[in-house]
């Protein structure tokens, strides 16, 4: 079967973000039976089983499992996956009434209601670790605690925001979060039934979730873009009896103060201008520059704030020495970066030294702009704007990319390194792919220049209708 995704790599990479301790579960419809012998170290039933024993099998086992709908014990469970129909004993809801409901009435209403694929389409299922990249699933079962679900929904949600739905018809669960799943295919969060609990060995913390398969990427990149902005798993505990207020975010606090400071004293157009190493950001603002879009450069705004005499460049050498100084007395950028590169809290350190007066900076520019014009359509060349969340102070982003295969080439060339180390510089940042997703308009400068002028040239005149002056 053909695989489509680098699967080892995106599990790996989710797993080790949520600290997940099951294995994340590939689930997939075999239109005919003979398939599961296609599929590599597929392990069949010795004997009659639940569809959640199997689902356990593959999270907790490490096991490539399948089945048609002999191997099943009961009807419950293939007709949820539309191996076979519902006996009329449970359609009429004696089968429920026995132990679950009061009546057959409710045990008729709880049949009804129970998702399940279409039947006659299908003649067994596989389900495996997904690491292995056994096969395109057409979901990923993840069970995880409510804490790491919460991080997985909020990922979901990070970009293309819709609102996640929740059921539970009682019993039969499993049909919430697969049945469900894959009939609309959007992801599904349920929670374990007694069922599955007691045969499928579901631990009391455990919830489960099907993504469809195609999302699982969106998933992994919502999470990634989480982690940079802090959200995390584990949460850590800010105290219940403490003063909170540092721990805020600044959109939770002052944020109409920041973005009040950050229009000046005008009714500016603000954009930022991002993109990769080497994508030709510099051409593009220059370009800008010509149309009539001043210039605010947080690269060197960076450097300005840590001049020899500044009150920011004082606090970096009272908090990691001389030695991030040259003899003459500058910071050493290399070495102040070697020292924060794999540590997260002295780079949120240095970050509370740089960053607030590179802020204080950039209001001030903006300011002495809008005093000469106060409609300005102001470009703010920002290169880590993804990386240090900064988005919400712009009208619109302009993110400038070629592909990454072209980034290595001009990279190379630019800084006389190798293609290699160009590489491994490369993997080492943001991927111009994942920017991309924060444009709001996307300049390609794969090309000449003729042709990037024109792309500039065109979201010069979009830029003019959007912005709107104050009479």
């Amino acid at each position: 079967m053909e695989v489509q995704r680098d699967w080892e790599k995106l599990i790996r990479r989710l797993e080790l973000l949520m600290r997940l301790k099951y294995f994340p579960v590939g689930f997939k419809m075999l239109r005919k039976r003979t398939e599961l012998s296609g599929i590599p170290f597929l392990r069949r039933p010795s004997h009659k089983v639940t569809l959640c024993q199997l689902i356990t099998q593959a999270r907790s086992f490490d096991w490539t499992v399948g089945a048609d709908v002999d191997d099943f014990m009961f009807a419950s469970c293939p007709s949820i996956i539309g191996l076979s129909d519902i006996p009329e004993n449970h359609r009429d809801g004696t089968f429920r009434s026995i132990v679950w409901m009061a009546t057959k009435e409710d045990g008729r209403k709880v049949e009804a209601s129970i998702p399940r694929l279409p039947l006659g389409e299908y003649e067994a299922v596989a389900m495996a670790p997904q690491v292995y990249n056994p096969f395109e699933p057409d979901m990923v079962l993840i069970y995880a605690n409510p804490a790491q679900m919460m991080i997985l929904i909020n990922a979901l949600q990070f970009s293309r925001y819709e609102v996640m739905q929740f059921y539970c018809v009682g019993e039969s669960s499993c049909s919430d979060a697969i049945a469900r799943c894959f009939n609309t295919h959007k992801p599904s969060l349920a929670i374990p039934c007694y069922g599955e609990r007691r045969y499928g060995h579901v631990q009391d913390e455990d919830l489960v979730m099907a993504v469809p398969g195609d999302l699982m990427e969106k998933a992994l990149h919502g999470m990634e873009a989480l982690y940079r902005r802090g959200v995390r798993y584990p949460i850590s505990f800010a105290g219940a009896e403490t003063d909170v207020a540092l721990q805020f975010p600044v959109a939770y606090k002052n944020l109409d103060e920041v973005m009040k400071k950050a229009k000046g004293k005008g009714n500016p157009l603000l954009v930022a201008v991002t993109g990769g190493i080497a994508c030709g950001k510099t051409t593009v603002s220059g370009m800008l520059d010509e149309l009539g879009s001043p210039v605010i450069d947080f690269d060197l705004i960076a450097r300005q704030v840590v001049e020899p005499g500044t009150p920011a460049l004082a606090k970096i050498v009272d908090y990691f020495g001389k030695q991030v100084l040259q003899p003459d007395g500058h910071l050493d950028r290399k070495k102040l970066s070697d020292l924060v590169f794999r540590d997260i809290e002295k780079r949120k350190v240095l970050e509370s030294f740089t960053h607030p007066p590179i802020y204080e900076e950039f209001f001030n520019q903006v300011n002495a702009i809008t005093e000469k014009d106060p409609d300005a359509v102001i470009q703010v060349a920002v290169p880590l704007l993804i990386e240090l969340n900064l988005s919400y102070l712009f009208d619109a982003v302009v993110v400038v990319h070629i592909p990454a295969d072209e980034q290595v080439k001009r990279l190379a060339e630019r800084d006389g390194i190798s293609v290699e180390n160009a590489a491994n510089i490369l993997k080492a940042q943001l991927p111009i792919e994942e920017k991309k997703a924060f444009a709001s308009y996307l300049i390609n400068n794969e090309g000449d220049l003729k042709t990037t002028r024109e792309q500039v040239e065109s979201l010069w005149e979009n830029l003019k209708q959007l912005h709107k002056p104050i009479p």
